[in-house]
C-alpha cells in the first residue's frame, strides 16, 4: 500500500471514529484545515477520506460545507428494519456456524457488560462490540460488510436507546437469550431472539424521542 493511500485509510478511520463516539455529532461542520490539524495528516488524504464519507451518506452539504448528517423518522424506521433483518440472519449464521471458542467468548462479554449497567456510554460501546462479535461469528464477510455499514449509521443518532430508564437491564437479558440460542446451535430461535432485541431496541428509539418532542 502506498504513503498516500495509507494517509487516506487514516484519515478515513480518524473522522470516522471522532463521529462514531461523539466528537462530532449530527450537524457539526467539518473543516479540513481543522481535521488536518487536529489529526495530524494532511489536506489531501483528509478531503479524500470527507468525500468518501459524504459517498456513504454520513457527511452531507450544507451550502459548500460538509456537516455531519442526521437521521429524520423515516430513514430511522428504514435503517431498522434493514438491521432487524441483517443482525437476526447474523444469529442464524452464528448458531449454525460460531466456533466453541466464539461462544464461550459471547458468554463472557454478556457477563463483562452486566457490570456497565448504569453507565450507558459505556455499555452502548460494549454493546457495538457485542454485536460485532456476533457478526464475525457469522462467518459470512459480506453480511459483516453490510452490518458494519449500518452500524457506522447508527453513529448519526445523538443518543442510545440504552439510555432509557430500565433499557440497559433489559437489553442484557436480551443479550444473554441470543446467545444461549446460539449456544444451543437454534438457528430460528437466534435469529427470532435477535430481531425481538432490535425492535424493542427501535420501539424504545420512538419513545425517546417522542418525548424529546413533548
Amino acid at each position: 500500500m502506498s504513503q498516500s493511500r495509507s494517509n487516506q485509510k487514516d484519515a478515513y478511520a480518524l473522522i470516522l471514529e471522532a463521529i462514531d463516539v461523539g466528537v462530532y455529532k449530527p450537524g457539526d461542520r467539518l473543516v479540513e484545515s481543522d481535521l488536518a490539524e487536529r489529526f495530524g495528516v494532511s489536506r489531501t488524504p483528509i478531503r479524500e477520506a470527507l468525500q468518501r464519507l459524504e459517498t456513504q451518506s454520513l457527511l452531507e452539504r450544507d451550502g459548500r460545507s460538509l456537516i455531519v448528517a442526521s437521521l429524520d423518522h423515516n430513514q430511522m424506521a428504514e435503517l431498522y428494519v434493514v438491521r432487524r433483518e441483517l443482525e437476526g440472519l447474523a444469529a442464524q449464521l452464528a448458531a449454525r456456524h460460531a466456533t466453541e471458542e466464539e461462544i464461550k467468548v459471547l458468554k463472557e462479554m454478556v457477563e463483562a457488560d452486566n457490570q456497565l449497567v448504569g453507565d450507558p456510554s459505556a455499555l452502548s460501546k460494549a454493546n457495538r462490540r457485542f454485536h460485532e462479535q456476533i457478526h464475525l461469528a457469522s462467518h459470512n464477510r459480506y453480511l459483516v460488510q453490510q452490518l458494519d455499514l449500518v452500524h457506522r449509521t447508527m453513529a448519526l443518532m445523538a443518543t442510545t436507546s440504552l439510555a432509557a430508564e430500565g433499557r440497559s437491564e433489559i437489553a442484557q437479558s436480551e443479550h444473554k437469550g441470543i446467545v444461549d440460542a446460539i449456544g444451543r446451535r437454534d438457528e430460528a430461535a437466534a435469529g427470532e431472539a435477535l430481531k425481538e432485541h432490535i425492535s424493542i431496541a427501535f420501539m424504545t428509539r420512538l419513545k425517546q424521542d417522542a418525548s424529546g418532542r413533548g
